[in-house]
């Protein structure tokens, strides 16, 4: 696929590919065009912290010393924490995963 060029765009990495296509919109208002590039804006951001929270969890799985889980805990919870606030996951998911992801820490 070649190399991926990112743009930085207020404080969030993203691929380039992601940028918000210019005038190609259905709407007839102006609020409306305003509301669907900021829908855009806000997808894109769900959608990297939800990305970079997996990642997250499954690096917390695959350590094998508990030490290194214990480090990585309270970072993966926050995450987690802050995607179910966002409602960008749902509070029972979220729950479920901090309770796994605490068991798996104690039994390692």
């Amino acid at each position: 696929l070649g190399r991926q060029v990112f743009i930085l765009e207020r404080g969030v990495r993203l691929p380039y590919g992601l940028l918000i296509k210019k005038n190609h919109y259905m709407a007839n208002h102006k609020s409306a065009v305003k509301r669907i590039r900021s829908n855009e804006r806000k997808r894109l951001r769900n959608r990297f912290q939800h990305k970079t929270a997996r990642n997250a969890v499954r690096k917390l799985r695959a350590s094998t010393s508990k030490k290194e889980a214990k480090k990585l805990f309270p970072g993966v919870i926050s995450m987690v924490d802050k995607l179910a606030k966002k409602n960008i996951i749902h509070a029972n998911k979220a729950a479920n995963l901090k309770s796994k992801l605490a068991k798996f820490v104690a039994s390692l």
